[in-house]
C-alpha cells in the first residue's frame, strides 16, 4: 500500500487527477493524505470536493483556511471575496452534504506507525504532536456542533499573537486556528507574524522566523508534512516536509510518498488559474 501526501490543490481538480495517474494511485489499496485548502482560487472545487469525499477512508485531509472559509461563506454568503470561486460548491445540489462532511475534517492528523503527522500550515513552537492534536480537537468540537455558526462569527482576526495557557474562549479557539491554518513566520519570542508570506531569502530583515527554524525539541522525533506557503520552496527542512508548491500560480503540485523508508518526490507541472499578486 502506498501513502502519498499531496500538497494545496485549491480546486485545480484536472492537475490533481494527473497527479494521480503519475502515482499509478489506486484506490482499492493507496492511500492520499491532503494538506488543505482542497478549494478556492481554482477552477473545479466542487469536482475536487466530491472527489475527495468519495474516496472515503482511502484518504485523509486536513482543513485549511481556504477550506475553513468556504464553511463560514455557507453559513454567511457575506463573507466571500473578490477573487472566490466558491460560488459553485454553495449553489451545488449536495452542498449541505459536502459542507457536513468538510467540516467533520481534522485540523491535525497524525499517523504513529509511519511517524508522520499531518497540517495544513504548521506546529506551534513549543507543541508537542499530543498537544497539538488535543488543541486542534478544541476547535473541531466546535466546528462539529451546534456552536459552528458563533465561532466562524468570530474566527477572521489576527490576535491573539502569542500562546498562553491562559487563553480561553474565543481568543484561544481563533489563535489555534491561526497556527494550524495560517502560520508562517512568528517573531523571536513566538509571537504569530501574519503579515509575512514571502520566501525566507526574501525577507529583509530576520526580525520573522519559519516556524520550522525554531528549535523544535516536542517534535524533534516526529517528521510533519505541511502545506499553505507556496513562496517557499518545496523540500526537506529539518524533520519538515513543504509541500506547496504553487498548483494555482502556475508552479507544480507535488507529492510525497511517506511509505518508505526514505520518502519519495513526484510533481508535475501546473497549467495555473491565477497570476501572482
Amino acid at each position: 500500500m502506498a501513502v502519498h501526501v499531496i500538497g494545496d490543490i485549491q480546486g485545480c481538480y484536472r492537475d490533481f487527477r494527473k497527479l494521480l495517474k503519475l502515482l499509478d494511485f489506486r484506490p482499492g489499496k493507496d492511500r492520499l493524505w491532503l494538506v488543505g485548502d482542497l478549494v478556492n482560487r481554482g477552477p473545479d472545487s466542487l469536482k475536487t470536493l466530491r472527489y475527495v469525499r468519495d474516496l472515503d477512508e482511502r484518504a485523509v485531509t486536513v482543513l485549511g483556511n481556504h477550506d475553513l472559509h468556504l464553511i463560514a461563506c455557507y453559513y454567511d454568503a457575506d463573507r466571500l471575496r473578490d477573487g472566490d470561486t466558491l460560488q459553485q460548491v454553495l449553489d451545488a445540489p449536495d452542498v449541505d452534504e459536502l459542507i457536513d462532511w468538510l467540516r467533520r475534517r481534522p485540523l491535525v492528523h497524525h499517523d504513529i506507525d509511519l511517524n508522520f503527522a499531518l497540517v495544513h500550515a504548521g506546529i506551534y513552537p513549543g507543541w508537542s504532536v499530543s498537544q497539538s492534536l488535543a488543541r486542534a480537537a478544541e476547535v473541531e468540537t466546535v466546528l462539529r456542533g451546534t456552536a459552528i455558526g458563533d465561532f466562524l462569527e468570530r474566527m477572521y482576526g489576527n490576535e491573539p499573537l502569542k500562546w498562553s495557557d491562559d487563553l480561553k474562549g474565543t481568543e484561544r479557539l481563533r489563535f489555534i486556528t491561526n497556527v494550524f491554518t495560517r502560520m508562517r513566520y512568528l517573531k523571536p519570542d513566538l509571537r504569530l507574524d501574519l503579515s509575512a508570506k514571502g520566501a525566507p531569502q526574501r525577507q529583509k530583515k530576520r526580525s520573522a522566523i519559519p516556524w520550522f527554524e525554531f528549535k523544535q525539541s516536542a517534535i524533534k522525533f516526529n517528521r510533519i508534512a505541511f502545506g499553505h506557503w507556496s513562496t517557499l520552496p518545496t523540500g526537506q527542512y529539518g524533520n519538515c516536509f513543504a509541500l506547496d508548491s504553487g498548483c494555482i500560480w502556475g508552479g507544480r503540485l507535488t507529492a510525497l510518498r511517506i511509505d518508505k523508508k526514505m520518502p519519495r518526490w513526484h510533481s508535475l507541472s501546473c497549467r495555473g488559474a491565477m497570476k501572482p499578486g
